[in-house]
């Protein structure tokens, strides 16, 4: 979907807001935006997958995690059952902060520091560069709004020598450990944060006053952040926009000492174990800017986004298998469900009815919306929550999710969300293409490209993705490659590459 606005127009609308800020009379509604790295939508104590009546469904793996804050979140406001991101963690923060899909905006891989990670067949001009100052982000779009853009933890939004390896290029006032790095060098204040020891390359800048300390890096970011927002609720007197991106969970799985008698029961490995000290330290600093917001008296007006950037990373079973997800199938990287269905929560940090902000936007407490919404859709959500225009001529793949989060059923959502991976991980040269109940999965095969594959799954009836119809069903298939066609089109994709560098495009 392509949203125009007049320049003239987008320019007035900003020049208004930012005088209703100077005069003081700007009671818009500040925003966290709290996303997790690495974290599947099993990856928590709070369950997200329905039964067939809608009711949330506990299964084993919920019972591993101790999240008792997103739990609290999730009474106050909405989480959806099916919400996907890309199946890697650049192309999904490029996402969040565009509004576009990773086909359009090309950085479909992630991001290494150091020199492009590109592989044989993968597409050569993929945009290893990530985010620029010249991209229409989310954040400089709430700045020019008059938002105080505040930036915590991880960034990847570019390589080392690209704009985007500094978020004070891309949009925010404030940057607080983002850098181009993807993972931390060590979760432990002791080490440095993997300056002393760990991987001292992936070292997290900025943080130096908690070197050699015992300061967990989940909790020296969440007290970094609260500092902020100290000064601009009492000094910029302006809405806020904090992007709190944890480091956590990616590995290193370093056990977080606060939380480690939690896990000491024989179905925990020592890395499985880590891997859940740090979902609950996560889960921790959740709660705690929960506090803080209602301690501020701010928590009325501010909406909480909670999201994770792709499927799971725990460190349980193959990549390709059902034990990080269960019952869905994949982890992180791969083309199944497990890679890239994320939680998703949406609530404002204190309901409260009588708010006139809240009386707009009147989120379900409790609610669970089973219609699909994707990471494109957060950059338009925001938008709209903060009464900050579209900006002209900037493409955007995503929608509104307000109507999805005031009532549990919204008739004008579509159906469809398709991934691109033109490039090799747990799963390699593929696109998905999802419309309604159906998902085909369309490999590209660049090492034998006469031979393109297929898998097509019902997700209704068949959620772990172990019924391939590709074959009894060749009709729907030729379809659903069609319209998967015609969408990378749209989108302008980046196709892989043949063993002589012809671009492979799909084809029945």
């Amino acid at each position: 979907m392509m949203v125009t606005l007049n320049k003239k127009l987008f320019t007035l609308l900003v020049s208004s807001a930012c005088a209703l800020s100077a005069l003081g009379a700007d009671n818009r509604p500040n925003i966290v935006l709290f996303v997790v790295d690495d974290m599947g939508v099993m990856d928590t104590s709070l369950p997200f997958l329905t039964d067939v009546d809608g009711i949330a469904r506990k299964y084993p793996l919920n019972e591993r995690y101790r999240t008792p804050n997103m739990e609290r979140l999730a009474e106050r406001g909405m989480r959806f059952s099916t919400f996907y991101a890309q199946s890697v963690s650049s192309p999904s923060r490029t996402s969040l902060m565009t509004g576009q899909n990773a086909a359009r905006h090309r950085t479909t891989n992630w991001i290494l520091s150091e020199k492009k990670n590109s592989a044989q067949y993968d597409p050569a001009d993929w945009n290893w560069d990530g985010l620029s100052s010249c991209d229409m982000t989310l954040p400089r779009v709430l700045r020019e709004a008059g938002y105080r853009t505040i930036h915590v933890g991880k960034a990847h939004y570019g390589h080392n020598e690209s704009e985007g390896a500094d978020p004070l290029k891309v949009g925010y006032d404030v940057n607080i450990a983002g850098s181009s790095i993807g993972e931390p060098g060590s979760y432990l204040g002791e080490n440095g944060y993997g300056l002393y020891r760990g991987t001292r390359e992936r070292a997290v800048p900025g943080l130096d006053k908690y070197h050699g300390t015992s300061t967990h890096l989940s909790e020296a970011l969440t007290i970094e952040a609260m500092a902020e927002l100290d000064k601009t609720i009492e000094e910029n007197k302006q809405p806020f926009f904090l992007y709190m991106s944890h480091y956590a969970v990616h590995w290193p799985f370093e056990s977080d000492p606060r939380f480690a008698s939690h896990y000491t029961d024989s179905i925990f490995t020592p890395e499985s174990a880590g891997f859940a000290t740090l979902i609950e330290g996560m889960d921790k600093s959740l709660g705690d800017l929960m506090d803080y917001l209602e301690s501020k008296g701010v928590g009325e007006n501010t909406l909480i986004v909670f999201i994770g950037d792709n499927g799971s990373a725990s460190p349980l079973g193959e990549a390709r298998g059902f034990n990080s997800s269960a019952p869905l199938r994949g982890k992180k990287g791969t083309e199944y469900e497990g890679g890239v269905r994320v939680p998703f929560i949406a609530s404002w940090a204190v309901p409260d009815s009588t708010r006139e902000v809240q009386k707009e936007w009147p989120i379900v407490a409790g609610g669970i919306q089973r219609q699909m919404g994707t990471i494109m859709d957060i950059y338009p959500t925001l938008l709209d929550v903060a009464e900050v225009a579209l900006p002209g001529e900037h493409v955007i793949d995503g929608v509104s999710l307000r109507d999805q989060l005031v009532t549990t059923d919204s008739a004008d959502r579509r159906e469809m969300f398709m991934m691109h991976f033109p490039h090799e991980h747990n799963g390699s040269y593929f696109t998905t293409f999802r419309e309604g109940p159906w998902k085909l999965i369309y490999y590209y095969n660049p090492a034998s490209p006469e031979h393109p594959a297929y898998e097509l799954y019902n997700l209704d009836s068949d959620i772990a993705e172990v019924n391939n119809l590709a074959f009894s069903q060749p009709e729907r298939v030729e379809a659903m490659v069609k319209a998967m066609a015609q969408r990378l089109e749209e989108e302008s994709a980046l196709y892989p590459v043949d063993a002589d560098g012809n671009e492979l495009k799909p084809r029945y």
